[in-house]
């Protein structure tokens, strides 16, 4: 581990919450100029996954900055749809493995040279290709354009989840090398499309050696948290601790000490020079929102406990399937287990810290069932069996 120079800053415990909130994207008012392509290039990830209960979480990550912004929006502001009579679209965005599988702008792809040649260098696949295998998908891609695994040929064999086709093999793997990227998804199926076709010119190089990939990274993951520890800056993008080591001195970043951390920190400069100001969202946030997908620093941060219970045994589960925290003034206040009945947003199991977290609560779920077309919303429990009537009453009074 890094010995940290002297601290340039001492911050509080509140000052680092503000840092974190501002850097993030929920403090003041929101920049509804850059939409959610300016959300998606402040975060510098947006991590995907396959569950959906109001929305897809990469969905959930603008709607909680920006409030109602249309699906269709979302969607189309990653990623962009090829002009009339064009071979093949130019987007915003590609998804790639960082913090896990996530969105990332098109300017990142430079910065992500260095994972691509590692996995060329250490091949850790289990499936074997025939020969001709990888060379024909990337020919029929050549000739046919972007296409999913199952256009190419099918994305499994017929077995379990992991029994793929070689098809999807030989395509996932050159997905990794980089020699593919992925420009979309149709049907929630990754898009596949020559990489030279897909990612514009200017972009498209592994120039950046692996000491510069790693700088980068870690500059723009500190920008994004706006301060954090070594584990919290080098898990933004899934680095390892001595590779932040090894760059962190370069990055720019400021090494600063935070009451009640008890370890080193960096900062942004930039998040150093003035004080954050400005109002705070209430929302609900998606389990893998960036804001709280490490456990440690919401918990370091906010003093909340949070998992995702999506995966626990449903006996096992303490909060519910997918328990979504709520934010507000700047704060976790609970969180609650959403599900949709037709045009009702249901309040499976609603968890709240205090009274005062009725109301933001209530604003909370209404909000989001307008977003996504519900007209009404109930509530089934409340583990405060007592707040149960005042968010009900809060909830038919908004």
């Amino acid at each position: 581990m890094t010995t940290a120079p002297p601290p340039a800053a001492e911050l509080s415990a509140d000052e680092a919450r503000r840092i974190a909130l501002d850097a993030q994207g929920f403090l003041g008012v929101p920049d509804r100029r850059g939409g959610v392509r300016g959300v998606l290039r402040h975060l510098g990830a947006v991590q995907l996954d396959t569950i959906s209960v109001l929305a897809r979480s990469h969905e959930l990550i603008p709607y909680a900055r920006l409030g109602a912004v249309g699906r269709k929006t979302v969607e189309d502001a990653y990623w962009t749809p090829a002009p009339l009579g064009a071979s093949s679209p130019r987007p915003h965005a590609f998804e790639y493995w960082s913090h896990a599988a996530c969105i990332l702008p098109i300017e990142e792809w430079p910065h992500f040279a260095f994972r691509r040649r590692a996995y060329r260098a250490r091949p850790h696949w289990y499936h074997d290709l025939r020969d001709g295998a990888y060379e024909a998908v990337i020919k029929q891609l050549r000739t046919e354009g972007p296409l999913t695994a199952t256009e190419l040929g099918g994305a499994k064999n017929g077995g379990p989840w992991w029994d793929w086709s070689e098809a999807k093999v030989a395509v996932e793997r050159a997905l990794m090398y980089g020699e593919v990227v992925c420009t979309g998804r149709r049907s929630w199926k990754r898009v596949y499309d020559l990489t030279e076709r897909a990612v514009p010119g200017e972009l498209l190089h592994d120039d950046l050696d692996d000491r510069e990939c790693l700088r980068r990274l870690v500059r723009l993951a500190g920008r994004s948290l706006g301060v954090g520890t070594r584990a919290d800056i080098a898990d933004y993008h899934r680095l390892k601790g001595e590779q932040f080591d090894a760059v962190v001195e370069d990055s720019g970043l400021v090494p600063v000490t935070v009451e009640g951390w008890g370890k080193p920190a960096w900062a942004d400069p930039e998040a150093l020079a003035t004080t954050p100001r400005g109002r705070h969202r209430t929302t609900l946030l998606s389990p893998f929102d960036s804001l709280i997908w490490e456990r440690a620093r919401t918990e370091r941060i906010f003093g909340f406990t949070h998992r995702l219970e999506a995966y626990v045994p449903k006996p096992k589960r303490v909060y519910g399937y997918f328990a979504m925290p709520l934010l507000s003034g700047g704060r976790l206040l609970g969180r609650v287990d959403p599900a949709r009945e037709g045009r009702t947003l249901v309040a499976k199991q609603v968890s709240l810290q205090t009274r005062k977290a009725v109301l933001p609560m209530a604003r909370a779920l209404r909000e989001a069932a307008e977003w996504v077309g519900c007209s009404d919303v109930r509530v089934e429990r409340v583990d405060a069996t007592e707040l149960r009537g005042p968010l009900t009453e809060a909830l038919a009074g908004l």
